[in-house]
């Protein structure tokens, strides 16, 4: 199997585990709260892949642990809070939606920050991506503008942390194994998270009063093992094979299965939200021409 065969399968199956993580987090958000959520998914995430840590921590080299500590924060830790805060308001197909203008936003950081060159299509591609999103968070707002733009706004903070570690991992991390970033990244947050959990939370209290609250940690875990664990490890693996904008366009197709499953769960999607979707998915296929959008593989010193 060829070199592009295999990274087509990751990206597909990156596409259906991080689309359906918009529902389980929403599930999640039924008996929890968003603080319990972000810290429950880091807390599982980290215990499942404590062992590997374990047997890795002494073989990272002593100048990348900033690099995998930055993943670890900025890549998961975050915005494991941040989308959970978002979803307390906004739908999960919605929040699928806003996902995918992870590519936009590894493109510009790319450019300002890691010497990528680009061309005015990539340009452009960036703000017909923007104006889509903007466009999509209006047409779904049964709130009040304002409010539903500050919800709305977290998951694009979380996309912006996403670009940042597609980049750092791609740059300084591109040598170290998929794994070892993953396990360590995890080691790194997870016992402040599991602090954070036991100690700042009423989550214990939860699971002794409420009836669904076993029901709910088992979405978390779900989310927890599946969407980021296992999920982050072939995305690093993806990365390393291509290259960060490349990987990152599997938020294209994230938002079709956040949308499939938002829809059977009842949740509001009028008509001309399609429009500004296809303005997004224009954005970022302009975003990524082959042959337009390179990234310089030297590593800064």
């Amino acid at each position: 199997m060829n070199r592009k065969t295999i990274a087509w399968g990751i990206l597909i199956i990156l596409m259906l585990i991080w689309g359906t993580s918009f529902i389980l987090i929403k599930r999640g958000l039924e008996v929890f709260s968003s603080e319990i959520v972000g810290s429950l998914r880091i807390v599982v995430s980290f215990l499942v892949l404590l062992p590997l840590a374990l047997s890795r921590l002494k073989k990272v080299p002593l100048n990348k642990w900033k690099y995998i500590a930055i993943i670890g924060i900025m890549g998961t830790g975050i915005p494991s809070f941040l989308f959970a805060k978002a979803q307390t308001v906004i739908g999960s197909s919605l929040a699928g939606i806003l996902n995918s203008l992870t590519p936009l936003f590894t493109l510009i950081i790319g450019l300002s920050f890691f010497k990528q060159k680009s061309h005015w299509l990539n340009v452009l591609g960036v703000f017909i991506g923007l104006m889509g999103a903007v466009g999509l968070i209006t047409a779904t707002s049964g709130l009040s503008l304002t409010f539903q733009f500050s919800y709305a706004f977290l998951i694009i903070i979380a996309t912006i942390f996403y670009a940042f570690q597609s980049n750092i991992l791609k740059y300084y991390l591109n040598d170290v194994s998929p794994v070892t970033i993953a396990s360590i990244g995890f080691f790194v947050i997870g016992i402040p998270a599991l602090i954070f959990l036991l100690f700042f939370t009423n989550f214990t209290w939860i699971l002794t009063n409420q009836e669904k609250a076993w029901e709910g940690v088992l979405y978390v875990s779900l989310l927890g093992v599946f969407s980021s664990a296992f999920a982050i490890i072939i995305y690093n693996k993806l990365v390393q094979m291509t290259d960060a904008v490349f990987a990152s366009s599997v938020t294209y197709f994230v938002p079709v299965i956040a949308l499939v499953w938002g829809i059977f769960d009842g949740e509001r999607f009028p008509a001309i939200a399609v429009l500004f979707i296809l303005m997004i998915i224009l954005g970022v296929f302009l975003v990524n021409r082959k042959g337009v959008s390179e990234i310089s593989l030297k590593k800064k010193n």
